[in-house]
């Protein structure tokens, strides 16, 4: 198991850390692989009773990593795009909950484990973002496009998706893309009284609970992941997503194209 995500049982909770404080524990393949098959057996291990997804250093994840985003065909990035709503899968469809610890930047993919998670607790210093557009990405990756309306409604998710902007930590609340907002040095302990409450509860009930709710949204998830899964693969092979990812480590505004209209 790479040291890029920890993990720690306690009596029946489970936490995941995602370990690349250098990079804001942006998502690589390795560590995707690792968020995949751990959750997976989490998912079954009988003394696995609460996940807590968390970040280490200064920052819940900022992302996917873009150091990755290299030139590849339309079936490898079909492939990659779905394989990073794997864990978004796993942590939807498991019958235990599962509790997002939000601090700093909570961005991109990052954002996308914690919209699948059944809570998200929010530092004051969390700031919540999808910020795709900015590099010529459809702004529904990684399940944005399935959840946020559902979390925060359509004029809110509109504003998020399409704006790339950052929302901070009492906006989020307010709006209802967090589930509580407590202040920097009360989080451990807010996340820790969750997963207690939920480790020590009643499993099969908690279990049932949490699909009624799963499955009162839609019967039609999968469908939103393979549009999320076709805008993206459009989008990685675009002229406009090599600008922004060209100005984004070159410290300049990027310069997209004008008009609407797809380029390859």
């Amino acid at each position: 198991m790479t040291d890029k995500l920890l993990r720690e049982l306690d009596d029946g909770v489970l936490t995941l850390t995602l370990n690349r404080p250098d990079k804001r524990n942006a998502i690589d393949e390795e560590m995707l692989e690792a968020l995949i098959e751990t959750l997976d057996s989490a998912a079954t291990d009988t003394e696995t009773r609460v996940i807590v997804l968390a970040g280490s250093g200064v920052a819940f994840c900022g992302g996917a990593d873009i150091g990755q985003m290299l030139e590849r065909d339309a079936a490898d990035w079909e492939r990659i795009v779905d394989r990073y709503l794997d864990p978004i899968r796993a942590i939807s469809t498991m019958g235990k909950p599962v509790i997002a610890r939000c601090h700093g930047n909570v961005v991109g993919g990052g954002l996308g484990l914690a919209l699948a998670s059944d809570f998200r607790i929010g530092s004051e210093n969390s700031r919540y973002c999808t910020p795709f557009v900015k590099l010529a990405l459809a702004g529904c990756d990684m399940s944005a496009g399935y959840f946020l309306p559902r979390l925060v409604g359509l004029t809110h998710a509109t504003d998020m998706m399409m704006t790339a902007r950052f929302v901070e930590a009492e906006e989020a609340r307010q709006i209802g893309l967090i589930s509580r907002l407590v202040p920097d040095d009360e989080l451990d302990d807010a996340v820790a009284t969750m997963a207690r409450s939920f480790a020590d509860g009643p499993a099969r009930t908690l279990a049932f609970t949490k699909r009624a709710i799963r499955r009162s949204l839609d019967r039609d998830m999968e469908a939103e992941f393979d549009y999320e899964i076709f805008a993206q693969v459009q989008c990685l092979q675009s002229e406009d997503h090599r600008e922004g990812v060209a100005a984004f480590y070159e410290h300049r505004p990027p310069v997209f194209h004008k008009t609407s209209k797809a380029r390859k």
